[in-house]
């Protein structure tokens, strides 16, 4: 494509929070004087050019910005790439444009719930003017007049570490692993000979030092107990159940998927709807939606308002391949476009809150071959039905995301026309005896992971394995009373 009609295309597809984002990432390479005539992307993109940033055949930073942003999407459709082509990248050393310190305000950023960022307004009264402190201002407003005042910077994280542990301590750490890292890497440099500017180290190293040196002795063992997210409001959140099972359209239209009906998905939604209902979630189902009603759906969800909620469950049940579902009109979703709809930036009232997916799809067409172990004993289901094809790089990389799987990449997953999914059955029944017990998330997935796994289809002598993936900062646990 075109390089201006590429940068056109790009620009329609970018919101003035995306752009906002952009701009603050790129502050060491556009001045803030310069930026603050930028209003709209195209500005932007020009910026870029004429700082030499991009060009034809030169869009590295253009790409490292986006995959910063976590705009996947554009990164795939418009620049031929990819989160795993840029992770590759960006580890190859002097790649990286966007500074370790400005991606790190930029996360924590995106990690601030609308509630934490009226405390650090408030904290910060004394220090900035209420001009620059109104409900208007972002959190990254925020760090700009914090920099302009001179009490935030690159070696100037010490107000910044005050205002985090009063807020939210899970920020702390991030900025303790940002310092790490920064000593680790100017170490490096020394030992290989490229500085011998040893006072920067020093300082570092004593910065680090007074960081993760504890203040008393029971600091150590405060630190290590993990937190537990907030799970107090009635009701918890929204409990999104997607639930595809007439496929006759799928057929019709695109016969060589040759898709048959999920027969027994009814059964798993009413156990998702009967242990979620009683773990006080509001329950939404929708049924037999194409991959246009799935969109539409989404982003319903993604724009209410949740700043009365703790927490935002989706479930979705329909026949998928790796990195998609499928719409009940047989076209594709991808599962990365249905959970980057609710990161904070894209749903600012789930920000800092857990968003939990539970997948029932395959992820392939293989199926998984059991060893010879010995089971419990048991009948099980022997009509037992696949449930099509799916991949791993659906769950965002900003914090507080769940994604639970119903499989391994590249294999099925089984389904009983009378008893529904070996996954949902075993999820809701592990859900509804240990959420009592006050469990947390993670525990429960493990305990549905071994139970799923000694589970055979007996025709096929195959088996599955749940596959749970997570950026969760704290324990989850959703209290029964």
């Amino acid at each position: 494509m075109e390089f201006s009609r590429c940068l056109y295309i790009i620009s329609e597809a970018l919101a003035k929070d995306d752009l906002a984002a952009l701009k603050f990432l790129s502050l060491e390479h556009i001045p803030l004087r310069k930026q603050e005539a930028i209003q709209e992307p195209k500005a932007f993109f020009q910026a870029l050019q004429e700082k030499g940033l991009i060009d034809v055949g030169n869009l590295a930073f253009l790409k490292e910005l986006f995959y910063r942003i976590n705009r996947m999407d554009i990164l795939a459709n418009h620049l031929d790439s990819s989160r795993e082509e840029m992770e590759r990248e960006l580890q190859i050393p002097g790649r990286a444009k966007v500074s370790p310190f400005r991606y790190l305000l930029f996360q924590l950023s995106e990690n601030i719930t609308t509630e934490e960022l009226k405390c650090f307004k408030f904290l910060l009264g004394k220090e900035l003017p209420k001009s620059k402190l109104n409900t208007e201002n972002t959190m990254i407003d925020v760090f700009i007049e914090m920099e302009k005042k001179g009490i935030l910077g690159e070696d100037n994280l010490k107000v910044l570490k005050t205002l985090c542990d009063k807020v939210d301590k899970s920020l702390v750490k991030k900025i303790e692993e940002y310092e790490l890292n920064l000593c680790g890497e100017e170490e490096m440099l020394i030992t290989e000979g490229q500085s011998g500017n040893i006072g920067v180290t020093e300082a570092h190293a004593r910065r680090l030092a007074s960081s993760v040196a504890p203040d008393s002795p029971d600091s150590h063992s405060e630190s290590s107990q993990l937190e537990v997210y907030k799970m107090t409001s009635r009701p918890r959140g929204v409990c999104l159940i997607l639930n595809n099972h007439n496929f006759a359209r799928a057929r019709a239209e695109v016969a060589e998927l040759k898709m048959r009906d999920r027969n027994g998905t009814d059964v798993d939604a009413a156990a998702l709807k009967k242990v979620f209902s009683k773990l006080h979630f509001k329950i939404a189902e929708y049924k037999d939606l194409t991959a246009k009603e799935i969109r539409n759906v989404v982003n319903i969800y993604q724009g209410e308002d949740h700043k009365d909620k703790d927490c935002f469950v989706c479930c979705i049940l329909s026949h998928g391949k790796k990195g998609i579902i499928y719409g009940v009109d047989g076209q594709e979703v991808p599962i990365q476009e249905l959970t980057t709809s609710f990161t904070g930036r894209n749903c600012r009232s789930l920000a800092g809150k857990p968003k939990v997916f539970f997948v029932q799809a395959c992820q392939g067409d293989a199926r998984q071959k059991g060893v010879n172990i010995e089971v419990d004993s048991g009948e099980q289901d022997s009509s037992v039905e696949t449930d099509g094809r799916f991949q791993l790089d659906c769950i965002p990389s900003e914090a507080d995301f769940l994604l639970g799987m119903a499989t391994l990449q590249d294999y099925v997953s089984y389904r009983s026309p009378s008893q529904g999914t070996w996954y949902i059955q075993s999820l809701c029944q592990h859900l509804e005896n240990s959420c009592p017990r006050g469990e947390d998330i993670l525990t429960i997935l493990t305990a549905v992971n071994q139970e799923v796994s000694r589970k055979i289809d007996k025709q096929n002598a195959g088996k599955q394995m749940p596959q749970p993936s997570f950026t969760l900062r704290k324990k989850l646990i959703f209290p029964v009373n």
